[in-house]
């Protein structure tokens, strides 16, 4: 079961990258930011439906969340705005191998603290040089 969650996760990945190409684009025909908008408008949209039919959580929940739980969104639109913007200027390979190495950096300090909810997980010197590794990779390819 676990390698099916791995397959998934690659082409989450792999969309995301589709989707910064799509948006990168369309950012250079109707603005960086309102690509940006018609991605989360139209998103909510869908997802709104998907909810209605098939939630099972409640959304009600969100007036009582702790606040910082509620700030994915927010990061969710950083995300994305930088992809428009990124795409155009660096590609589509530089831009998510940015992304990339920043989510792997965040990740491990994250888990190494327990921040967020996540359970504790040690930096090994093995995540260091996959991070560095990343980063290097970066700067050959710029």
């Amino acid at each position: 079961m676990k390698f099916w969650i791995y397959i998934v996760a690659v082409l989450a990945g792999m969309s995301l990258s589709i989707e910064g190409a799509i948006y990168g684009v369309l950012g250079q025909s109707v603005g960086k930011l309102e690509s940006s908008f018609y991605n989360f408008a139209v998103g909510s949209v869908i997802l709104g439906i998907v909810v209605l039919f098939l939630g099972k959580g409640s959304l009600s929940y969100a007036a009582k969340a702790p606040k910082w739980q509620l700030t994915g969104g927010v990061f969710g639109v950083i995300y994305l705005t930088i992809l428009v913007i990124g795409v155009p200027l660096l590609g589509v390979g530089l831009t998510m191998i940015s992304v990339i190495v920043g989510q792997m950096a965040m990740s491990m300090v994250i888990e190494h603290k327990g921040w967020l909810g996540s359970s504790k997980t040690p930096i090994t010197k093995e995540k260091v040089m996959a991070v560095a590794l990343m980063a290097i990779a970066l700067l050959l390819v710029f």
